[in-house]
């Protein structure tokens, strides 16, 4: 069962460059950033998924990068639960908008892969600790 709850996600940023020639060979490498940040006093949180898929060889002729923010309410736990769950309910959109925007500008379009974020390392920084 989630921690979260999914209460609407923006784009901040979309990002798309195709500058190669017909026919080239691309081979894709991907990158991302997922930070969430909690209010004070009340179980909201947003998380800012920075997506990026690109040609690992050329990334300045190749490159799909989005930012997407979501926002979420959620019920008490550890935040490195409520970090993970948030991350597999925003996932589906930024995965979503990849392959939308990929198929709208005349390419064919890049289905990314599952992350499997529960076998991942989370860091934990808390800004009011510091």
């Amino acid at each position: 069962m989630s921690l979260v709850s999914l209460q609407g996600y923006k784009v901040d940023k979309i990002d798309f460059v195709s500058i190669l020639e017909n026919g080239a060979q691309v081979k894709l490498g991907n990158k991302y950033q997922y930070n969430v940040q909690y209010a004070k006093d009340r179980n909201v949180c947003k998380g800012e998924f920075d997506f990026e898929v690109h040609d690992s060889q050329n990334p300045d002729k190749f490159k799909v990068h989005v930012i997407v923010t979501g926002f979420f309410s959620y019920e008490d736990g550890k935040k490195e639960l409520i970090h993970a769950d948030s991350f597999k309910a925003l996932f589906p959109y930024v995965k979503a908008l990849i392959t939308t925007i990929t198929a709208n500008c005349g390419i064919k379009p890049i289905i990314i892969p599952q992350i499997d974020i529960d076998n991942q390392q989370i860091y934990r920084f808390d800004k009011n600790s510091q």
